[in-house]
């Protein structure tokens, strides 16, 4: 028993399976993944479904939905370490941008029977609900970053995670700076490094992918961000896609709805 490999679930709540897709794509660092551990459960990848519990739960999606709850309540209770994995899970997701509307004035008229539609007046993410070990941002993940985490805890160390800014992997690629140079709005300078600095390496702005940084000032670049010429509705939007939900982007969006 003691050679007995831990046992890995894969959850999904409400989302789009990117991140999940992201363990798959991993591709022979997941073959050396798979001599540490038994992928016990995941629906996305195999038919075999083990019971658990299980050593590794990594959930996928927001809490949008009476489902949802009761989902990932028993999901902790089968998991002794769970990661959640995604900006869905770790702050609501794109879906989260109902939070700021009528939900009920929505279903009326996308669906011809609302009475039907069971759902929560707002997307939340999972550590609204249960206790979660570790978060894992990103829209999707980075999939080298996920198998940091898994390779950590197998080693029982902390994962080497960076929560740096997207503007340190724009110096480390050697790009201009997309704001300076050429005047396009970007939150790189306060979101949390793990793209390799993507979107400015193609002259565009920085969406805010991974969430907000430790220790952000999202108030001085929105006031920067003004001063490029963009309007108060632009910076609440800019500050409301992937992560519209996590609390410095949140509040941030809020003093600009006004």
């Amino acid at each position: 028993m003691k050679n007995k490999k831990p046992k890995l679930a894969v959850f999904k709540l409400s989302s789009c399976d990117g991140c999940q897709l992201s363990l798959l794509d991993a591709e022979d660092e997941l073959l050396d993944v798979l001599g540490k551990i038994e992928i016990a459960y995941f629906p996305e990848a195999s038919r075999r479904m083990m019971p658990g519990p299980y050593d590794i739960g990594l959930v996928e999606g927001s809490i949008t939905n009476p489902d949802n709850v009761e989902m990932i309540r028993e999901i902790r209770k089968q998991c002794k370490f769970l990661i959640t994995i995604g900006a869905c899970a770790t702050s609501g997701g794109i879906q989260a941008l109902k939070n700021w509307k009528d939900v009920k004035e929505f279903t009326k008229i996308v669906y011809a029977n609302p009475q039907f539609i069971s759902t929560l007046d707002r997307s939340l993410p999972v550590g609204s609900f249960i206790h979660v070990d570790y978060e894992l941002r990103g829209c999707p993940i980075n999939k080298y970053q996920l198998i940091e985490v898994i390779n950590a805890l197998l080693n029982n160390r902390k994962p080497n995670i960076p929560t740096n800014s997207v503007c340190s992997e724009c110096k480390l690629r050697g790009n201009n700076c997309v704001m300076v140079s050429r005047g396009i709005a970007c939150i790189g300078p306060v979101t949390q490094a793990g793209c390799n600095a993507l979107c400015p390496s193609y002259n565009r702005g920085c969406f805010g992918c991974y969430g907000p940084m430790d220790s952000t000032n999202t108030s001085a670049l929105a006031k920067q961000l003004k001063v490029l010429g963009e309007s108060n509705f632009e910076i609440m939007s800019i500050f409301r896609s992937f992560n519209a939900y996590a609390e410095q982007f949140r509040k941030e969006s809020e003093v600009y709805e006004k």
